[in-house]
């Protein structure tokens, strides 16, 4: 949570528009992190524009739309959430992107298929290193053995947006 909002604020501040995904945790930090610092921030859900999925994450909704950030999806009005929905809406999510920042990832997770559509689409992906003990930074280690770069402040990422502009 710290991570994410450590960077979630800093780009922002720094003019990068946050995107992720609305979702429980992390997803929601980045946006909130985004929004602490009065920055950009672009939320892609896997349902219907009408159907804010997951439903705590609805006043978070409200209000990156009434700090005039955006909600996106590929999906028509009433469209359920369906498991099917979040690898399609992690396409989307590393097509808007310069470049990917994972946080933390299990072993096996959504946010591997992000960075493998992030790879396909020729993006940069980053990962912060996390507790070898912890199952959730198993996935992110991973990437970084994979050929992620690995990140730990801010001005390793502005540095290669500054590039990418």
């Amino acid at each position: 949570m710290k991570a994410t909002e450590y960077f979630s604020y800093n780009l922002a501040k720094a003019g990068v528009t946050v995107v992720s995904g609305l979702a429980k945790g992390i997803d929601g930090f980045a946006h909130m992190g985004a929004l602490a610092a009065k920055g950009k921030t672009i939320a892609v859900i896997g349902s219907g524009l009408d159907i804010i999925y997951p439903k705590e994450n609805i006043e978070l909704a409200r209000e990156i739309i009434r700090r005039e950030g955006l909600i996106i999806s590929e999906y028509p009005l009433g469209t359920r959430p369906n498991q099917s929905h979040f690898p399609e809406r992690n396409r989307i999510i590393s097509g808007l992107s310069k470049a990917v920042l994972v946080v933390e990832a299990k072993e096996k997770s959504g946010t591997s298929i992000t960075v493998d559509f992030a790879l396909e689409q020729g993006k940069e992906v980053f990962a912060i290193p996390g507790n070898i003990n912890s199952p959730n930074s198993k996935g992110t280690n991973q990437m970084i053995k994979e050929g992620a770069k690995i990140v730990t402040n801010i001005n390793e990422i502005l540095h290669l947006y500054d590039i990418l502009r």
